[in-house]
């Protein structure tokens, strides 16, 4: 990572960031079958899928079998596995890119393994704030933050997300994330393992534990340079250090990917990256960076 007034630079390049998407209405659900002319279009990754459906219904609205059906009642589904809808799209873009085709989403009728979605949209909105509270809990070891906004900061720290605005995201984040000089009690990282598929039940493993941004000094490590937050005893620990622990099998070495990589809004994190300094500078609308870890060769 860089030096630290380089952070809003990157965070604004994560939330300028776009993934084209070409996405098709079910043959079950389409009067012609596999006729039906593909919605294109390029979304933010920091978006969510289900902020599509108002006007996928709108666009295929004279395909559709039942031409009474709402909205809210589509899903999604890559290769025949439905996506999980309150992932953030550039999540499930790196989760799923290596797939071929790498553009295809299916859209058809809602299903019992997802949570149904409302009109409103009060449930993805409800499930962002959930996940919002999840972070700042590990952050601060209380959740407190969140729990303090008015009604109108809270739901307008969706709102900037749905609409992609940043400056009123991080008028908001600000309240939250502790300032810089002051470091997390834990940092919020998911690492997303993707599992070999099989037809009945593909999976993915998401690993999470308690990850404190600095770790006692190793003899090894002693003679490195210590970070103004750390000391003589203590050093910042990395994702490299991170993936070591939790999955030494598929990263045998702390410092050079051998088997595996780390993938995080499409790009691979150096290994050395300081935790804190990836959930500062490039963790999602919801406080999290989402790791996912891609096998090499």
């Amino acid at each position: 990572m860089e030096k630290q007034a380089s952070l809003p630079a990157i965070q604004r390049s994560i939330w300028a960031g776009r993934i084209p998407l070409k996405i098709i209405l079910a043959p079950a659900e389409s009067r012609t079958f596999d006729q039906t002319n593909p919605y294109l279009i390029s979304f933010p990754r920091v978006s969510y899928l289900p902020s599509l459906l108002p006007r996928l219904r709108a666009f295929f609205a004279s395909s559709l079998i039942n031409p009474d059906a709402e909205h809210h009642q589509g899903w999604f589904a890559f290769e025949g596995v439905p996506l999980k809808w309150h992932y953030p799209i550039g999540l499930l873009f790196d989760l799923y890119a290596g797939v071929d085709p790498a553009s295809k989403a299916i859209l058809g009728v809602n299903i019992e393994e997802l949570v149904r979605l409302d009109p409103e949209g009060m449930v993805l909105n409800d499930a962002f704030i959930n996940s919002v509270k999840e972070a700042d809990f590990l952050r601060n070891g209380t959740a407190k933050g969140i729990m303090s906004l008015s009604k109108e900061d809270s739901a307008g720290l969706w709102k900037a997300v749905e609409n992609v605005d940043l400056p009123s995201f991080q008028r908001i984040s600000n309240i939250l994330i502790p300032p810089p000089s002051q470091p997390f009690r834990n940092v919020p990282i998911r690492i997303f393992l993707p599992l070999p598929p099989d037809e009945e039940s593909p999976s993915l493993k998401v690993v999470q534990s308690p990850l404190p941004p600095l770790i006692p000094s190793s003899s090894i490590q002693s003679s490195q340079s210590v970070s103004a937050r750390s000391s003589p005893s203590t050093q910042p620990q990395t994702i490299g250090g991170v993936l070591h622990t939790l999955l030494p099998n598929l990263f045998p070495s702390r410092r050079t990917p051998v088997l595996a990589k780390p993938v995080l809004h499409g790009a691979v994190l150096p290994m050395s990256s300081p935790i804190e300094e990836v959930v500062r500078s490039a963790a999602y609308g919801d406080g999290w960076a989402y790791v996912v870890v891609r096998m090499m060769g």
